[in-house]
């Protein structure tokens, strides 16, 4: 398969492929001459991609062409396109042209089309890693568990909720800690986690209960301390949506007399049903009509980060203003 495309936000994951596929391919001996790295930002690197990939490896082993930034499935011009159709039958059964993006590729763009109709036919390869959002927790343990197993490690349930909790979707973060964990043992749980892991996510859910007991100043020093600790003010605001809409879902599901937590933590988007009972206790008294307010300030603090605004007074200003 001469072209591997490759997309997704999820970085860790990614890069995993890119190296299994170079390992896979290239032999280290003549890795100097077989393996190439482009950067697809510059319209000079994506064409020189398309003429290295045509040419046949030297000595043994095969090529692989690696082009980061791929403009091929994602806003390509005209005159890019020709030449990416035109080299299409030209790159050797012994050469590999690895197109690397973070985005989607753009289903409208002739490129497009021209590959995918080239994957469904079995001639090239296509690999996607999107993240989770913020409030898929389904999502979220499944990205812990395909990370454990591309690093040989068993997780256990009660620890896939701790790493979700902790690291929500930061695969970067989340790799470099099962490594670290992986140091002490091969088979992670909950206690470990609790006691190697820090807790960046679960203090920015933390936010969300202070916010939640009305306590201000608490969620404003709680915001602050992440700011400072360098998480990015909208992740924050990602995490504290995601947390706002499981209350609401909760809270008007059972407003509505549903009973089953199964139920619940579905259209919640709650992986573990368990915490539904937690969640019960925490929002008794509290009617739907608070989470809807919270979740049009977050929208507010969003726009007032997009516009420019530092992330102290954002929040203040957007959240508690």
């Amino acid at each position: 398969m001469p072209i591997h495309l490759i997309w997704g936000d999820d970085a860790a994951a990614r890069d995993r492929a890119i190296d299994g596929l170079i390992q896979s391919r290239v032999d280290p001996s003549w890795s100097s001459l077989n393996l190439s790295r482009l950067d697809g930002a510059e319209t000079g690197q994506a064409i020189q991609a398309l003429e290295e990939a045509r040419t046949p490896p030297f000595a043994t082993g095969e090529r692989l062409v690696l082009l980061q930034r791929s403009p091929f499935c994602n806003g390509c011009p005209s005159e890019l396109a020709d030449r990416f159709e035109a080299a299409l039958e030209l790159i050797p059964d012994s050469s590999h042209l690895v197109l690397v993006n973070p985005s989607k590729p753009d289903g409208r763009l002739r490129t497009t089309k021209t590959l995918q109709k080239r994957i469904k036919q079995g001639l090239d390869l296509e690999q996607s890693f999107p993240l989770p959002t913020a409030w898929d927790g389904a999502g979220q343990r499944q990205l812990v568990q395909r990370t454990a197993d591309a690093l040989s490690l068993t997780v256990k349930p009660d620890a896939i909720d701790a790493l979700v909790e902790a690291i929500g979707t930061d695969s970067a973060r989340l790799e470099s800690e099962l490594r670290k964990l992986s140091l002490r043992t091969t088979t992670i749980t909950a206690a470990l986690v609790t006691e190697l892991v820090g807790g960046r996510a679960t203090n920015a859910l933390a936010v969300g209960d202070a916010l939640l007991d009305g306590n201000a100043g608490e969620a404003i020093a709680r915001w602050d301390a992440l700011i400072e600790a360098g998480e990015p003010a909208l992740r924050i605001v990602a995490t504290l949506t995601g947390q706002i809409r499981g209350w609401l879902w909760v809270s008007l599901l059972e407003q509505q007399g549903e009973r089953d937590v199964a139920v619940i933590a579905k259209a919640a988007g709650i992986g573990n049903p368990k915490r539904i009972y937690v969640m019960r206790k925490q929002l008794q008294g509290r009617p739907p009509k608070r989470f809807l307010s919270l979740l049009g300030r977050l929208l507010e603090v969003e726009a007032l980060l997009k516009r420019g605004a530092l992330p102290g007074n954002a929040f203040r200003d957007g959240l508690l203003g």
